[in-house]
Parts: C-alpha cells; structure tokens; sequence
C-alpha cells in the first residue's frame, strides 16, 4: 500500500520547477488577459472537437470563440477534408450559419441569400450581375488554418502559423499517440460559465488537493484515504508547454468502487484499475503515456493541453474538459464525458445516475472557483501559494507568462 513517505517527496522539484509564490495579477489584471489573447490563444493551436462530430461529408458544428469575438464553422467537405471558417457572409459580414451543428452542402446567409458550399467557397449571389467586379473567388468563407491529431481537431487563429501542431504538441504528441479512445462519438456535454479567470477555472479540474475539503462524499472516498489523506499525486510530467499528472486511487474504497458512479468514471466495465484480466488486454492501461510509472493504485491521468484544454483519462473512461475566456473575469468551461450508447433502458438509467452525479461534483467546485476570483479582485493577497498537488497550477501559470513575454511562438517554445 502506499504511504505518504513513498511519495515524492518533492515532486516540483523534481521536474526542475521553482517553488516560489506566483502573482496573482496573472489572473486579475485586464491589461495581462489583452496580452493572453494575443501571445497566448492566437498563437497557439486550440483544440475545438474529435473528428467522429463530422464523419461524414457537409457535417458540421459552430463553435463560439468569444475570446476572439467571432464563431467558426468546422466542417467536413465534400473531398473529405476537415475545415474551418470564420462564420461571417463576404456580402456585409452577417452571420452565417445559426445552427449549431447539421449537414449541408451550402451555407446561405439568411440575409441576402448568399451560399457557399462547405469547403468555403462562394457559389451562389443573388442578382450577382447587380455586383460591378465583384470576384467571387476571393469572396469566400474567411478560412482558419486546421490540422488534425490523434482524431483531434486544432485551430490556429494566427494568419500565418508561426509553428505547426506537431512542433506545439512537441513531445505532448509522441507521449499521447496512438490511444484507443472508447465511445468517442457518445458524449454527455456539460457546460457553463463562470465569474472567473479562465485559469482559475482551469486549475481546480488539475489538482486533486481540494478534494478533501470540497468533494469528502463524491470524489473522497476515490481519491483520499488513511494512507494519502490529501491526495498528494503518483507523478507528473511536463511536455514543453504541456503537462500531465497521475492521480493516486485509495485501494481501500472497494465498496465505494463498485458504485455505478465509480465504475462508470473509472472502468467502465473492467477493474478498477483496468489491470488485466485473464484473457482480457486493456490497451489505455498499457498504453506508455497513461498511468506512466504503472502504479497499482493509479485512478486517472490528467492531460493538460496548453493553454486551455484538459483530456483525463482512466482505465476505460475519457473525458474532456475546454476553458474559453470570455473576458478576463469570465469563462466558458465546457466538458464531454463519452461514454457507451445505452442500448437498454438499464443501462439508460445508468447513464441518467452517472450524468447526475457528476453534475452534483461539478456544482461542489462552481461556487468556490467564483469566490476565488473574488477574492483575488480585492487585492488582500498579491501572490498565491501553490501545494506540491498543484504542480500543474503552477506550471500552467510558468507558461503563461513565458508565452506572454515571448516575442515569438518558437520563442515560447524553447
């Protein structure tokens, strides 16, 4: 069994971080959140869905970025390429497309009747001969550059890119590659917005040392115990501008365990731990980059994307978690729980308790994470002090700041 002092003893350290307090205008001061949307989001590369959203050609999904005051349009065209496009009519820059997601192979803009088909270009103006040199060529959907990895789709909001995804995921990429993700077109969304900093909405679903103040009867049990009380992680790895942690699971909360919560969230059928069993292989648990030290008592992985998306991971479950600023006070946190297709009316109301209980989780977080940000506002405490759990709070943060004073992407990257 673990105790305490099997842990590492200083796990900042031992990746080469520093331990000092960290500033907390990082998270309140306006004019850092104008820099953050610059150096920050429109240089990076921005994860915005899985490729299973649109698998078949003129499929499609809007997604809002408020961050940057405009909508995309993603879809799959007809030659099967994936695409994005700012949602905005070449005519006078009317929004476009208002559902949220279908199949098309034009989209008109409800104003004038403006069409395009669904790999951007303009292909239908009405009383086009009422134009004096109109150029349809060059009047098409306004297109954002879009790479795919692992079934993930990235924007990049940069004109030019200065870095391809490959070179921003850098070792990211060569750790997470290659998973078998399960049930990855059966998502239960969660979403909502918060009177927060995007980063204090980002942190509190990247450490597990709140746990056993917050969650003491929904996450608890998992995840604290006599022998780690406070939930200090197994390891944690830093990926450039990219992290991850493995979380520690109490072995004695097998009845707790077999709760349908539980094995909905941590196995999905299969062990706890997603160990092997007689005849069985588990391809996430044996994957390299998931539960990397093969600690017995691992419960989940989390990955965090830089700078605004998590994937954790377990046994046989993956979920997702997305932070979009809104202003520098205000965020948009959305997640995607996937989960098998009930095909039973047992197993539908499975789903309903699993959906519902990690709703009740959710909620336990909410009003603490917006009375953070409040009480950063008042400016009683010009710096805040991170616990060995919170390594990624603090290397999120690190980044931050890097990318902020970094003239360029590649800069940031080095």
């Amino acid at each position: 069994m673990n105790h305490p002092k099997e842990l590492q003893p200083s796990l900042t350290r031992s990746v080469g971080m520093n331990t000092d307090p960290m500033p907390t205008s990082l998270y309140t001061d306006p004019a850092q959140f104008e820099t953050e949307r610059e150096r920050v989001f429109r240089r990076s590369w921005l994860m915005v869905g899985r490729i299973e959203r649109i698998p078949k050609a003129g499929d499609f999904f809007v997604k809002e970025l408020a961050i940057f005051k405009t909508s995309l349009i993603v879809a799959r065209s007809e030659d099967g390429r994936v695409r994005a496009f700012h949602n905005v009519c070449a005519h006078r820059a009317n929004i476009v497309e208002h559902r949220a997601c279908g199949n098309a192979k034009r989209f008109v803009c409800r104003y004038h009747s403006w069409g395009y088909n669904n790999a951007g270009d303009l292909a239908h103006v009405p009383d086009e001969a009422g134009f004096l040199g109109l150029d349809k060529k060059k009047c098409g959907l306004t297109q954002v550059t879009v790479e795919v990895w692992d079934g993930w789709i990235f924007i990049n909001m940069a004109q030019a890119p200065e870095v391809s995804l490959q070179e921003f995921l850098g070792p990211m990429a060569d750790a997470m590659a290659g998973i078998e993700y399960p049930n990855p077109d059966h998502p239960i969304v969660l979403r909502g917005e918060f009177n927060a900093n995007w980063k204090v909405v980002a942190e509190n679903f990247s450490e597990a040392y709140h746990i056993a103040s917050i969650h003491p009867k929904t996450l608890g049990p998992l995840y604290t115990g006599q022998a780690n009380p406070f939930s200090r992680p197994l390891s944690a790895n830093l990926y450039g501008a990219h992290r991850s942690l493995s979380l520690w699971l109490n072995p004695t909360a097998a009845p707790f365990a077999k709760s349908k919560f539980a094995q909905w969230l941590f196995s999905a059928g299969h062990s706890i731990t997603g160990t092997r069993q007689e005849g069985q292989v588990n391809t996430i648990t044996e994957h390299r980059g998931v539960n990397p030290t093969k600690n017995e008592h691992w419960s989940s992985d989390v990955n965090w994307f830089f700078p605004n998306w998590h994937m954790q991971i377990s046994a046989n479950q993956f979920w997702t978690h997305e932070f979009w600023p809104i202003s520098s006070t205000k965020t948009m946190w959305e997640a995607r729980f996937y989960n098998r297709k009930a095909t039973r009316v047992r197993e539908r109301l499975q789903l309903e308790h699993f959906t519902s209980h990690i709703t009740d989780t959710m909620l336990e977080d909410f009003g603490n994470i917006e009375s953070m940000q409040a009480g950063m506002e008042s400016g009683a405490k010009p710096f805040v002090h991170f616990n060995e759990s919170e390594i990624l709070c603090r290397h999120g943060l690190e980044q931050v700041a890097k990318w902020s004073a970094a003239e360029t992407a590649k800069d940031a990257l080095a």
